[in-house]
């Protein structure tokens, strides 16, 4: 785990260093503004549509060093249509994003009208060892404005590294399981799960997963997306 998150670390470096966060985000912002000028002309839609489920994260879920399609979203969405559930997916993650960065973001999300929400923020608070509370008191307001407009949640973990300290770690890892029950939401305890730390499943830089990495976490946590799903009106 100490090898993973310290690759991690300069993978992270390396992306602010660039510009390329920069560059990420100019990218979404535009993307979901103009969808955003679209759903103002487009009426609501009608008890039984097809769900929409946003994915709020960082680079794990906006695809990084995956080929178009390949990112969770897209498979996450294609196991669903496997399964024989339509569902309207929107990759709202941004590379290098905090928890903080995905509060100051998340109106331009919701101007899409999602039925349900799967966040995955957090692991960029670790490498930066920002204080647990803050990433706490981050995602209980992303949570909080979620409920507020009815919106379903699953809410998807992370795990601090124990480099950072024993303390540390258990200040952090307990910010998820208390927020699910703070708030009465699914959890998925820890979204690398079965993929961190393996070769195989990842890239080269060790800490994105690659298709086959995705593919694995996504079949993994649909037992809990079916869940959200059950919980959608209509």
């Amino acid at each position: 785990m100490d090898m993973f998150f310290s690759d991690m670390v300069v993978i992270d470096m390396q992306v602010n260093v660039s510009g390329k966060k920069t560059w990420y985000r100019l990218q979404w912002y535009l993307r979901h503004f103009l969808t955003g000028l679209m759903m103002i002309f487009m009426p609501l839609a009608p008890a039984g549509a097809t769900p929409v489920i946003m994915v709020l994260g960082d680079s794990l879920v906006a695809g990084h060093g995956l080929p178009q399609g390949q990112a969770f979203p897209d498979i996450l969405a294609n196991k669903l249509a496997a399964d024989g559930i339509d569902v309207t997916m929107i990759n709202a993650g941004v590379s290098g994003d905090t928890t903080a960065g995905g509060l100051a973001r998340l109106d331009w999300s919701l101007a899409e009208n999602p039925n349900g929400a799967i966040i995955v923020l957090g692991g960029n608070d670790l490498l930066r060892g920002l204080d647990p509370k803050a990433s706490h008191d981050n995602l209980d307001a992303i949570i909080s404005r979620l409920k507020d407009r009815n919106v379903k949640i699953l809410l998807a973990g992370m795990q601090a590294p124990r480099n950072l300290g024993a303390d540390y770690a258990a200040e952090f890892d307990c910010i998820y399981p208390a927020l699910a029950a703070k708030h009465d939401v699914l959890l998925y305890p820890f979204f690398l799960d079965g993929v961190a730390l393996m070769v195989d499943l990842n890239q080269p830089d060790g800490m994105h997963p690659n298709k086959a990495g995705v593919e694995v976490i996504a079949q993994k946590i649909m037992p809990l997306v079916k869940q959200l799903l059950d919980q959608l009106d209509g």
